[in-house]
């Protein structure tokens, strides 16, 4: 069953194409195609086990790192007779990442199962000429399958068969307004799923009448299950905190292989120790001085704490890397219905007997106004008015229901644009019911996209047969020759009929959907009520316009993303026209700007729409391929994209997207299952407060990276050179441990949640593929890192020199400084007491002048006397937990034991001190070089 072309056949063809009959096929046939075609489901293609997801987790550089410091860690625990606590430690950080990362994934890996969901569970189908009831998973190629208002369609399939028939397609589509069935073929060049209005659509809901349909497509073979594959085959790039993180782990860890070989080298080439042993160890503790352990834990926290700040501001995320990516949000492409519009359909003007009518109100609300010319107007009042009501409630096949809350609005049952007609008449005090009283209905011609209009054949309670007609203007003002005006019914005169014409164009140029209206009395019946027949002769009674109005905070939101350099594309599947005129009207395009249709994009070369997606902001009339391709045509050009929608039809683009955000309210569930972030409240101007969020959250990581970062450059330093002279180490591995995870840890998670730094909207996103280790930012860290060695280094020299009495190495003369024997001839100290205090004096050192620096990590765009006003409660508590925390490691005996500390006396403070205040001193918006920004802005 290769024909795509279902829609361009009539209906002979395609019962002989699918070898079917209209009564369907037996069950015997029915059982052969089962077997050769196979159920019709969604199944899964290229997925990964769970085992597999999880351990896929452990292939980031920064985790490598980790799992190698574990090796480390158990080597110098085990040659030094220690316990495990070091190994242990590192191991349950990356378990934990590890575990978090996979239920985020796993997650994120449901969307078919939510596409398997929505299909029908049941269906009806004709099986040896008898109507009978099935699973729909059983459906074949050739069935016939019956088909009432509240179904949910189980398979592609041609309609043969309509009477009032109409299907909401906006799980496919996005589009809100049901599409009403035909019978006939459709002639059109790649019409999109819109357009093919003979056909029905797996997953999609019949709004009203009943039809017949020939099942052409089943399974993956269906519009739902091509999606499916969409979404399976596309995959998710890294985003740009992975990317920068990939990159610092492999830098660091490059580094960290050089650092020790060079270390190794020199004490082999100095023969200083007595054992090779010795020399790795040594090599050891440089390279866990060099590993930020606790880098990948604050950085998977501040996500998380990220996470429910954006709770707050209604957007709920399943992806925790794509917090920080909406902060380099490029591109927000969006769909229009439901996410910059609000998904309802109100009338807003009527135009009859010469009058324009304002209607003022919200979605589907019995609140509104009738106005004229800024006046408050009766519509009952005036018998032009009052018969255009009435046509438009007799011309539906829909209902009002009142919302069960109570409240003032009705709920729709059936095609949203006639139930806006049904609003408007209950707005202007005309009750549906009383207006079915007057009348009986008899039959109804049936709209079709062919027609364009509707007729509904009733009497009156005094047996008089009336022809009430709706349509596009374009279509029923022709059949009209008369007008009902001023009360009579007269001639429709050219200049008439030219005027409606411009009232129309003018209207529609103001995305108003536009329907007009006419009837007319019947002597007598015709023969099988033809339409040429009936619909012929009318007297025309006026227009109406329906408009899916803008949401009210989307202009605001769209003026917010320009000034912070931000493009907002918007992509529709609604024709050009309105999608030009709601561009217009949030401020998205000039009056002239370029609107691109689906049809268009295919017949472009691929360069002519590459060169297209990067200057275009409105694509009109486009299917899911075209989306899917206008996503990645702008990733390919370096942009980093989130794309929004709440229809299936948005789900493959939304999950290639850099960030996928699905509407919380009107969206489905594969829509959410494929995206990365959910708005809780289906508003535009949520991804504003998100991306404004997302900067915030990258702002804070590069804080506590520039922050960890430094401080183990200091460490570095401090261990290559006191090694390089010969000394030992000047602080054990326990303690850089405790440094690096616990007395790092708090402040970095402080940063983490820091108040942002000011005018974060109003700059521009960081360029796409830019790296955190910018030159500023490793200036930076090299600049701290080096300052703090020179103050660890004083320390440490300054104490074993007080209190030991020489420095070996440096004097000529080397001794063993483990030789527990050896005594101080200044001090008359055992020299391993000696080494003691001096590791103890700069583990504080270090402490100390972290505690200081990290408020200087605070904001690269101000000096520190700029930022401390800032207040931050939590970097306070941070900086105090840790310094409580480094002094129980000091004072209190059992923690003595386990750190290898001693007391410290107040000289040994006033040392510390004095050498740290330079932590304060250190210029950040200079080595950024944004002091400079400053002074080009003022100029």
């Amino acid at each position: 069953m290769a024909q795509d072309h279902w829609y361009d056949n009539d209906i002979e063809h395609v019962v002989r194409q699918l070898d079917t009959s209209l009564e369907g096929l037996s069950e015997l046939e029915a059982q052969s195609r089962l077997a050769k075609y196979g159920s019709n489901e969604l199944t899964a293609t290229g997925g990964i086990s769970p085992l597999r997801m999880f351990l896929q987790q452990f292939r980031d550089p920064m985790v490598i790192i980790l799992i190698i410091a574990i090796g480390i860690s158990l080597v110098t625990e085990i040659l030094e007779g220690e316990g495990l606590i070091d190994a242990i430690v590192i191991f349950s950080i990356v378990i934990f990442n590890a575990i978090f990362g996979f239920v985020q994934e796993y997650k994120s890996e449901q969307a078919l199962e939510a596409l398997k969901q929505m299909a029908a569970p049941k269906a009806r189908v004709m099986r040896d000429g008898l109507w009978k009831i099935t699973e729909s998973r059983n459906i074949v190629p050739g069935d016939l399958i019956g088909l009432d208002s509240g179904d949910l369609v189980p398979a592609d399939a041609r309609v043969v068969y309509a009477v009032g028939f109409s299907a909401d397609e906006a799980p496919l589509t996005g589009e809100s307004i049901a599409v009403r069935k035909i019978t006939n073929p459709i002639h059109l060049r790649n019409p999109v799923v819109g357009d093919m209005k003979n056909l029905v659509f797996q997953g999609t809901t019949i709004t009203a009448g009943k039809g017949n349909a020939i099942v052409t497509s089943t399974g993956m073979r269906t519009q739902f299950g091509k999606i499916a594959t969409l979404v399976q085959e596309s995959d998710k790039d890294m985003t740009p905190l992975q990317l920068d993180l990939d990159d610092l782990g492999k830098k660091l860890g490059a580094l960290i292989v050089v650092l020790c070989i060079l270390v190794f080298g020199a004490e082999i080439i100095k023969n200083v120790s007595d054992s090779v042993m010795e020399e790795l160890l040594a090599a050891i503790a440089l390279a866990v001085s060099a590993i930020p352990e606790g880098l990948p834990a604050v950085v998977t926290i501040t996500l998380a704490i990220g996470v429910q700040r954006m709770v707050a501001r209604n957007a709920i995320v399943r992806r925790l890397p794509s917090v920080e990516t909406l902060g380099a949000t490029t591109v927000i492409c969006s769909d229009k219905t439901g996410t910059i519009t609000k998904n309802e359909m109100p009338v807003t003007t009527l135009f009859t007997n010469g009058m324009t009518i304002s209607v003022s109100g919200v979605g589907y609300k019995k609140r509104g106004q009738f106005t004229r010319a800024s006046e408050k107007f009766d519509p009952l009042s005036d018998v032009h008015v009052s018969k255009l009501l009435e046509i438009g409630q007799l011309c539906t096949n829909s209902l009002l229901q009142p919302e069960p809350s109570g409240k003032s609005d009705w709920t729709i049952v059936g095609d949203p644009t006639e139930g806006a007609l049904l609003v408007l008449a209950e707005k202007a005090g005309l009750a549906h019911e009383s207006t079915l009283a007057k009348f009986t209905e008899i039959t109804e011609i049936s709209f079709d996209s062919a027609r364009k209009r509707m007729t509904s054949i009733t009497s009156d309670n005094e047996g008089n047969i009336i022809a009430f007609s709706k349509g596009a203007p374009e279509v029923l003002l022709p059949l009209c020759t008369r007008i009902f005006e001023n009360g009579q019914v007269i001639p429709l005169t050219d200049e008439m009929r030219a005027s409606i014409v411009g009232i129309n164009a003018g209207l529609a140029e103001n995305a108003l959907r536009v329907l007009s209206f006419a009837y007319r009395p019947l002597d007598e019946e015709i023969p099988d009520w033809e339409p040429e027949k009936t619909e012929r002769d009318l007297i025309f009674v006026g227009l109406i316009g329906m408009m899916d109005p803008p949401r009210n905070e989307v202009s605001d939101a769209i003026r917010i993303c320009k000034v912070a350099g931000i493009r907002p594309i918007m992509i529709t599947g609604d024709h050009k026209l309105t999608a030009r005129s709601i561009a217009v009207d949030v401020g998205l395009i000039e009056r002239d700007g370029h609107v691109i249709s689906g049809a268009e994009i295919d017949e472009m070369s691929e360069q002519e729409f590459m060169d297209s997606v990067r200057i275009c902001n409105v694509f009109a009339r486009v299917a899911p391929e075209h989306k899917l391709r206008i996503v990645n045509a702008l990733k390919a050009s370096r942009e980093v994209v989130a794309m929004t929608g709440d229809g299936v039809n948005d789900a493959p683009a939304i999950k290639a997207a850099d960030v996928g955000i699905s509407m919380g309210i009107r969206g489905s569930d594969v829509t959410k299952e494929a995206s990365d972030v959910i708005l809780t409240d289906d508003n535009f101007a949520t991804i504003v407060s998100a991306v404004e969020k997302g900067r915030e959250i990258y702002s804070n990581i590069r804080k506590f990276v520039r922050f960890l970062l430094a401080a183990n450059f200091d460490e570095v330093f401090l261990i290559f050179t006191i090694i390089m002279l010969g000394l030992p180490l000047p602080i054990t591995a326990i303690q850089i441990l405790w440094l690096n995870l616990a007395t790092d840890g708090f402040p970095a998670l402080a940063l983490g949640v820091d108040p942002p730094e000011e005018g974060v909207m109003d700059r521009s996103p960081r360029k796409p593929g830019a790296k955190m280790m910018d030159r500023g930012m490793a200036t930076f860290i090299i600049t701290a890192g080096f300052v703090a060695f020179l103050a660890s280094v004083s320390v440490f020299l300054v104490m074993i020199t007080i209190y030991g009495g020489w420095i070996p190495g440096i004097t000529g003369v080397y001794l063993d400084m483990t030789d527990e024997t050896l005594i101080s001839p200044i001090t008359g100290l055992y020299w391993t007491n000696v080494l003691k205090h001096a590791r103890t004096a700069v583990f504080a050192s270090v402490v100390c002048f972290e505690l200081l620096f990290v408020w200087n990590c605070r904001d690269e765009y101000h000096p520190i006397w700029r930022t401390t006003i800032r207040k931050s409660t939590v970097l306070m508590a941070a900086v105090a937990l840790s310094a409580i925390l480094t002094l129980l490691t000091i004072y209190f005996a059992p923690l003595q034991v386990i750190f290898e500390t001693m007391p410290l006396n107040p000289t040994d403070w006033a040392l510390i001190i004095i050498t740290c205040i330079p932590a304060l001193l250190i210029p950040p918006h200079i080595i950024f070089g944004h002091h400079k920004e400053k002074k080009r802005k003022l100029d």
